[in-house]
């Protein structure tokens, strides 16, 4: 399961810089919890380029439409952190 939520994070960009989230290294973690009906429900912790950064919420939304699309995922959360920093 972490292996695909990989390769989706790799097809999700930061509009203004040519290379995926998970290459930008912008994902901190992606935590799994399992919930009703043996689904999954996801939480990915994630940083901007830089806290003014204005497509946050946008690439959070693109992360959350993606990864809720695969089978066995109940709920998607993304959370923005600047701990560390990027």
């Amino acid at each position: 399961m972490k292996a695909e939520i990989i390769d989706i994070l790799k097809q999700c960009y930061d509009p203004e810089i040519p290379i995926d989230l998970w290459n930008l290294g912008l994902i901190y973690d992606i935590d799994f919890t399992i919930s009703e009906n043996d689904k999954r429900d996801i939480k990915i912790t994630m940083s901007l380029t830089t806290p003014g950064c204005t497509m946050g919420q946008h690439m959070a939304d693109d992360i959350k439409n993606k990864v809720k699309a695969l089978k066995k995922i109940n709920n998607v959360e993304v959370i923005v952190t600047f701990d560390p920093p990027w």
